[in-house]
């Protein structure tokens, strides 16, 4: 065999040891566990083919404790390119079976590595995160580590999407670099997230907590809302980010990518001449709204488990993608919290970062009332949907279905906010507040020295819905470009966006803004 022959067979050789990671015994763990190992993750997340390896020969170079005679190649994370639906995307996929998939320096540089490069091309980085925390015989290199990465995921923000997808522990430092990317996605019963874990909460604050409870996927999910999506398993929840990347562009710079759709863009939409009750009491699933106007009735929901007085999520109007924010009547009246603040000032904020156009549908009383969220900052968290409307130049189109009350009228992308276009129903309520508040206020003393009150109380609220609950008084104000049939309202959203498709808007020379956070 010449020299060259052996070289190639060394290159094999150490190709397939890397393939193993920690060994076939953890891979086997790894499975009886019901987990896969960081290869097959990417083989269900990326077109089939596509993906490519970079720094497999990589180890790192810890001496003590026995690491030294340790060194496999990869070092616990599996880094490269590939592409979902034909579009690059840069990933990397933490691997258990090597030192519990423990953070070290050399890791920690495979991650930044990557992560530059997706910056420098304008590729989303996707995050396959399976890890028992920094590498504790490396001390500080390890916590270096994680800073470096820290400070990627700071300066990508805005630049590339992020993607976190949690598919084993991460705990400790490690769950700052999720927290910052845009998306979390985690799997019930196997993921977890924490910064100090059930045996250290129990020392200190003498609770009992299991591991789920503290910080599985559906605490987080419907819980913390650090989480925006929980799934079964892990396969459902890989194909779902790759359903996600449909919705969004590569960086903010690109364009937003067309999805083929036979739906007609001027389909009348008969179910909703129907769809809100003659009782404004009543509630109405907002879902059924926005699943009848967008294309296919697809609609995909983030954070659908958090706040649920507050529906986000992408969907496609002509085959274009657009942000969908909107009030749930079926939830708490639709009413705005601390929570469904908080969910839709980070869903705007991700939309206008990345050029995606905002569609809102609103039917909102107002924000909820009491000690609790006054004491807890319902002031300083409702501004943050009040600053991120204010602050988006993407194209902005507003559909008021039913109430739109007091400061929340304003906040849910009013015309005085740069709404492109504002749209009502004719069942559309624009004032101050509700008749029977409003009333209970005005014509306290005429109901007072009034021989039937009851009564009393009935005319003055008739008066004022004729005169206020309606969107015409707003209309002749310009707060209102037009009063449409419900039927019709997708037609002109997608009029709408065409005609936005060359919208040029801009805010003040800054630094940047300082967002009540």
């Amino acid at each position: 065999m010449s020299i060259l022959q052996e070289r190639f067979e060394q290159l094999h050789a150490l190709r397939e040891q890397a393939q193993v990671g920690g060994g076939k015994d953890r891979i086997a763990q790894q499975h009886k566990r019901g987990k896969m190992t960081a290869r097959e993750r990417l083989d269900i997340l990326l077109d089939e083919g596509s993906f490519v390896e970079i720094d497999m020969f990589v180890r790192h170079h810890t001496t003590g404790f026995g690491l030294e005679n340790n060194r496999p190649l990869g070092d616990g994370v599996v880094t490269g390119t590939g592409t979902i639906d034909g579009r690059t995307v840069c990933v990397f996929s933490q691997d258990f079976t090597v030192y519990g998939g423990s953070l070290s320096h050399a890791y920690a540089q495979k991650i930044c590595k990557i992560m530059d490069l997706a910056i420098k091309i304008g590729a989303p980085v996707i995050g396959l995160n399976d890890s028992g925390g920094a590498r504790i015989q490396e001390g500080v290199m390890s916590l270096g580590g994680y800073a470096d990465i820290f400070l990627r995921n700071t300066m990508a923000s805005g630049v590339i999407p992020q993607i976190s997808v949690i598919l084993g522990p991460c705990a400790g430092g490690a769950v700052y670099s999720p927290a910052i990317t845009d998306y979390i996605f985690m799997v019930r019963g196997t993921s977890y997230m924490f910064v100090t874990g059930p045996n250290v909460v129990k020392t200190v604050t003498h609770e009992e907590v299991t591991f789920d409870e503290l910080g599985g996927a559906d605490t987080h999910a419907g819980k913390s809302g650090v989480a925006h999506f929980a799934f079964d398993n892990e396969v459902e929840c890989l194909m779902q980010v790759r359903k996600m990347m449909r919705y969004i562009p590569s960086n903010n710079r690109d364009v937003l990518h067309r999805i083929p759709t036979s739906d007609s863009p001027t389909r009348s939409c008969l179910k909703l001449d129907t769809i809100v009750p003659d009782s404004a009491n009543k509630p109405y699933d907002i879902k059924d709204v926005i699943r009848e106007v967008m294309d296919e009735a697809d609609f995909f929901e983030v954070h659908a488990d958090y706040a649920s007085n507050l529906v986000v999520g992408f969907a496609t109007l002509d085959g274009r993608p657009v942000g969908i924010v909107a009030n749930q009547p079926a939830s708490l009246a639709g009413v705005l919290d601390l929570n469904a603040s908080i969910k839709g000032a980070r869903f705007v904020r991700f939309c206008d970062a990345f050029n995606i156009p905002l569609v809102v549908f609103e039917d909102v009383p107002g924000f909820l009332p009491g000690t609790d969220q006054e004491w807890r900052g319902i002031i300083r968290h409702g501004a943050k949907l009040l600053y991120a409307f204010c602050e988006a130049t993407v194209p902005k189109v507003t559909v008021i279905t039913r109430k739109a009350y007091g400061g929340a009228y304003d906040v849910m992308n009013s015309k005085h906010f740069r709404g492109d276009f504002v749209f009502a129903w004719p069942s559309a309520e624009i004032a101050v507040m509700g008749a029977k508040g409003a009333v209970e206020i005005l014509y306290r003393d005429d109901i007072k020295k009034s021989a039937d009150p009851a009564s009393a109380q009935l005319q003055y609220e008739a008066e004022y819905n004729q005169r206020f609950a309606n969107p015409y008084n707003a209309a002749e104000y310009g707060y209102i470009d037009d009063v449409i049939l419900p039927r019709d309202t997708r037609k002109r959203l997608i009029h709408a966006l065409h005609v936005l498709e060359t919208k040029v808007d801009s805010n003040p020379k800054k630094k940047h803004g300082n967002i009540p956070l």
